[in-house]
């Protein structure tokens, strides 16, 4: 006579992430072989458990649910399974709280390993990693994968303008690919020191400059334009700099921000950023942006994008789409994470 499972969400997520790790056989092998050892190894949202993600960051596995907490057995079930791909580790963020923030505390070993400083390869390239720290996210993002893989191919003997930088690894990537100059711009002061370890970690520390500033005022000089702010917002004080041309500039701009300088908003206004990006871009230079709101239509995007460059009398010669590796599946091709590389006249 046979039994239901007593607790039926236990076996979907236990089948959900075998088929996940049975998919990415072949990816896991490459991964080996090319020096990389952080990766996401179950995409919830597109794999059958909507919210929660699981990734490898170096030495340990990182597991993160933002809709609903895990139970002790789905935990349990899921460490089990993941110790027969590689015995580490298993550091679990519960966020499902409104603010994303881990509410979930560790035992002792574990907490000491999460707030540690670990370190992780991508293609070769050490990165720097901490699991749990003052902010909210992974101090990597394994989407980003392909743009650091494009920017580390598409860098020799340039100069690099990586913007809305974080952690700098697009910017690491760059002066590991033998860019001459790589300027990474972003507000956090927390973001660039763990930018400023991972370009120590590979010796470019010669090549890459740290600038902490807001990017609408940086991007404005940079670009050669008059810095404002929204109306009747006294600015703050921000780093003065000459403006500046790039060979290779990369946009990731988060989906909305608001400051005294400005707005971002990747649904109803892109080209407030890439207007400027776009000026500070050498003729015969390449662009790269990016957008992960996932509401906005690919198509469309790119079509605002280059009725942009042509009203500044230029002309995208050249694009190439930077679709996510086979870690990051979607639905129907659509990544919501759009990038296109432009190359320009």
């Amino acid at each position: 006579m046979s039994t239901l499972p007593s607790n039926p969400a236990v076996l979907a997520v236990s089948e959900a992430l075998s088929q996940a790790i049975a998919k990415r056989a072949e990816f896991l092998q490459q991964a080996k072989t090319q020096q990389t050892d952080c990766y996401r190894i179950f995409h919830g949202t597109v794999e059958g458990c909507n919210g929660l993600n699981i990734d490898r960051y170096g030495s340990a596995w990182l597991i993160q649910s933002f809709h609903q907490s895990l139970t002790e057995t789905e935990l349990t079930d899921i460490t089990e399974q993941l110790s027969l791909l590689a015995e580490l580790p298993v550091i679990y963020n519960d966020r499902s709280d409104k603010n994303s923030r881990v509410l979930n505390p560790l035992a002792g070993a574990l907490q000491e390993i999460a707030t540690s400083e670990q370190l992780m390869q991508e293609n070769g390239i050490n990165f720097t990693s901490k699991l749990r720290h003052e902010g909210q996210d992974p101090l990597l993002f394994l989407d980003m994968r392909i743009g650091r893989e494009y920017v580390a191919a598409n860098s020799q003997g340039k100069s690099v303008l990586n913007l809305f930088s974080y952690t700098c690894g697009i910017g690491t990537a760059a002066a590991v690919g033998g860019a001459t100059r790589v300027v990474n711009v972003d507000f956090s002061s927390f973001a660039l020191a763990a930018g400023r370890k991972n370009a120590a970690l590979n010796q470019a520390e010669n090549v890459c400059e740290f600038i902490q500033s807001d990017a609408f005022p940086a991007l404005r000089q940079l670009a050669g334009l008059k810095v404002g702010g929204r109306r009747n917002q006294k600015l703050p004080a921000y780093p003065k700099l000459s403006a500046t041309q790039f060979d290779l500039v990369f946009l990731d701009p988060p989906r909305y921000a608001k400051s005294p300088f400005g707005i971002v908003d990747l649904i109803n206004d892109y080209q407030s950023l890439f207007k400027p990006a776009l000026l500070t871009t050498k003729a015969g230079g390449t662009i790269v942006c990016c957008n992960n709101v996932a509401k906005v239509d690919r198509d469309e995007w790119f079509a605002s994008l280059v009725r942009c460059v042509e009203k500044q009398g230029r002309e995208v010669t050249e694009h190439t789409w930077l679709d996510c590796h086979e870690d990051f599946p979607s639905f129907d091709g659509n990544h919501p994470l759009k990038i296109v590389a432009l190359q320009l006249s």
